[in-house]
Parts: structure tokens; sequence; C-alpha cells
């Protein structure tokens, strides 16, 4: 066990520090404008980091747990709230497109780098399909498919090690980029040219403009928390019924419906998306359904940096660190290449491949950043189905992998 400060069974000294460093870096994002243009879920991100590097807090406990287990799950519906397919589908329509492309080049990277490295990394074949799913939906994939395939824990940890740093370093560069001449000259940039045009203050902070105060009152609160729970609990047992009922073996066709119809986060956000769609008076009614989703998934991105220790990937990761690398290398690669052949603007292209390797939120979150409204609900509904196609396209690389 290394040792921490904190220790991995002081439940309220690590949940104030979850819950308290998710506040901070939303405080420092809406407070400041260098934070804002960083973005809040890097800081509170790369700050657990820090700290579980320092040996404040530790690399594993079961509140880390307990966050993937329940926080994650009901953020999930409360970002999704607002999320009527038909209603935004001809804004989101064209995102949709530029988000499958780029997650053709995370495709792309698992193959190259499985064939590369499968003789050198033990267990690659199930590592690759995990992180085929987690860059074409975000971790909340990750930890979807590692249970799938039923992966050791100190493969998983030292996968996950290697994805944070990665992340991190990734959501850096595409935050560069619109800054950059070279890319502006060889792309159209709308979103940017918009923000410049109607900016009346340079120092203006856009998270904070974007998260501005809304009237929210207790009946708002209790109705989009209840309903997220609801929608959790139906779902998560709906999948554990399908699960249970559908046979697995030599049958190839009810392994796949056993794998689609039995993942609870599949059919939490298929569940969702449907009830908000049929519903949609119901759920567009409710405030700050979004606030609440948003505040969770940052206490979500504070505990997938905890795990980033320096000294684990140097010792046991760094060929894993080779693998993400080479698959967010092509992912990047394969997006820019699409996104000009496809005449896409700079913005849709960044924010697709965000979303691809982070998730919606994280795409969302530099969106608004960034002052690109306009991409905001688009990329929360286009990311969520990345939730879906991740997992699709795990399952099935990590079947065809398993052959060799």
């Amino acid at each position: 066990m290394v040792y921490s400060i904190i220790q991995p069974d002081e439940t309220w000294l690590l949940w104030a520090f979850l819950a308290g460093w998710a506040a901070v870096s939303i405080y420092l994002e809406q407070k400041y404008s260098w934070a804002s243009k960083v973005s809040g879920a890097i800081i509170a991100l790369v700050g657990a980091m820090l700290l579980a590097n320092l040996q404040v807090i530790p690399l594993e406990s079961p509140v880390y747990d307990t966050v993937w287990s329940y926080v994650v799950p009901l953020a999930i519906p409360l970002l999704l709230f607002q999320s009527n397919i038909i209603k935004i589908w001809n804004e989101s329509g064209r995102l949709l497109l530029m988000f499958l492309l780029s997650g053709i080049g995370t495709v792309a990277g698992a193959i190259i780098a499985f064939f590369l490295l499968k003789d050198v990394i033990p267990g690659l074949a199930e590592v690759a399909a995990i992180m085929t799913g987690s860059y074409i939906g975000g971790s909340v994939n990750l930890a979807a498919l590692a249970a799938r395939f039923e992966t050791p824990g100190d493969i998983i940890s030292s996968t996950v090690v290697a994805d944070n740093m990665m992340m991190a370093l990734y959501f850096l560069i595409l935050m560069a980029i619109p800054a950059l001449k070279f890319f502006t000259k060889r792309f159209s940039t709308p979103h940017i040219q918009e923000v410049e045009e109607t900016r009346t203050d340079e120092d203006e902070n856009l998270a904070a403009s974007y998260w501005k105060g809304k009237e929210i009152s207790l009946k708002d609160i209790a109705l989009a928390v209840g309903t997220a729970f609801v929608l959790v609990a139906f779902s998560f047992k709906l999948a554990e019924i399908f699960a249970s009922v559908i046979p697995t073996g030599e049958n190839v066709a009810l392994n796949i419906l056993n794998t689609i119809l039995g993942d609870g986060y599949l059919m939490l956000t298929t569940l969702t998306l449907i009830a908000v769609t049929v519903f949609s008076s119901y759920f567009e009614s409710i405030r700050g359904a979004q606030e609440i989703g948003t505040y969770l998934i940052y206490i979500f991105f504070v505990v997938i940096g905890v795990p980033a220790s320096l000294p684990v990937i140097l010792q046991n990761a760094p060929l894993l660190f080779v693998l993400v690398f080479i698959m967010v290398a092509v992912n990047m690669l394969i997006s820019f290449i699409f996104g000009k052949l496809f005449k896409f603007n700079l913005e849709e292209i960044i924010i697709a491949s965000n979303a691809n390797i982070g998730g919606p939120t994280t795409a969302a979150a530099m969106a608004i950043s960034k002052g690109w409204r306009k991409l905001v609900a688009p990329i929360l509904i286009v990311g969520t189905i990345g939730y879906i196609v991740g997992n699709y396209a795990g399952v099935a690389l990590g079947q065809w992998f398993s052959g060799f």
C-alpha cells in the first residue's frame, strides 16, 4: 500500500476533497479568464493528479469506487434532460457525422497499436478493446468494458494511469489549436469569428456567462434528482434482468444481444433518450438538471485524475502509454483529414475529437470555455451516442483481437 497523508478508509476526508476540489475547479473556471480557457475539467483532473503524486491523497479507495458506481450513473440522465433527439437533430446531424468519422480514427489507431504491440504487452487484446470504447465515448465506457471483459484490476489501474496522462495532454493540445495560425488558415472558424464579433468585453469570462444564475425552485431540484434516481434504478434493474435471462455461449447473436441489453450504461442512456424525447415537455420544464449533472461529473473528473501516478506509469505502464498515444494520435490525424475532406469547420473537428477521447462532458466544457455556445447541446447528445457506439466497437474489436 502506497503511503498517503489521507488514508483510503478516511471516507469523509476523501469526499470532502472530491466535492471540494470539484467546487474549487468550477469556481476558478468562472472567476478567472485563464481558468476559463483551460476549463474546469482540466483543473479538476490535473489538481487531483498532482495531489496523488505528492501522496496527499491515496491512489485507490472505496470512495472512488462509489463515484464510478453511483455518481456517474446519476450524472448521465441529468445531463441528457434537455437532449430531445428530434428537437436538436438539425443542429447535431452534421456534428454526428464528424463524431463518427473521428471514431474511425480511434478504431484505426487501436488496430495499428495492437499489431505493433501485441507481442510485448500482456492482455493487449482486452486493453485495446477497452480503450477503443473509452476513446469513442469517454471514461464511462472504460468502466463498462473493463467489467464486461473481467479484466484484472492491476492491468486496469495501469491502463487508467496511462489514459489519464494522455487525456490531460491531449485536452491541452486541443485547447491550444484554435490559437494556431497553421489550423485557422486551413479550416473555416465560424464559431471563433462569432465570439470575436459579439464579444464586447475582452476579459469576459465565457464559462461564468454560460452558467449565469437562473431561477431554480425546490420542485426543480426534487424532480431532477428524483427522476434521475428512477431512471438509473429502472435501467440497471432491466439490464440485470436481460443479462440473466439471455443465454450466452456458442451462439454469437445471443452473446451480442446479451451484451447490448445487459449493459446498464447502454440501457440507461437509451431509456433516458427515449424518455426525454417522448415526454419532452416534462423534462424541458425541469430547471437545474444540467447544473446538478455537471457538478456530479466534475467530481468524476477529479476521480479520474487520481490514479495518474507518475512512478506507476514509469514502472508499470510505459508501453500502455505508447498504446494510448498511438490511438489518440491516429484519432487526431484521421479527424483532421476527414474534417478537411468533408469541409467541416475547425471547431466541429476539435469538439468531435474531444468527445471521442474524453466524452461529451469534456467536449461540452471546452465548447463553453471557448464560447462556442451553438455546439454545447449538440455535442452533449452526439457524445452520449458514443457511450453506445464505443461499447459496440470495443466488444467487436475485443472478440477479433482475442483470436490472435
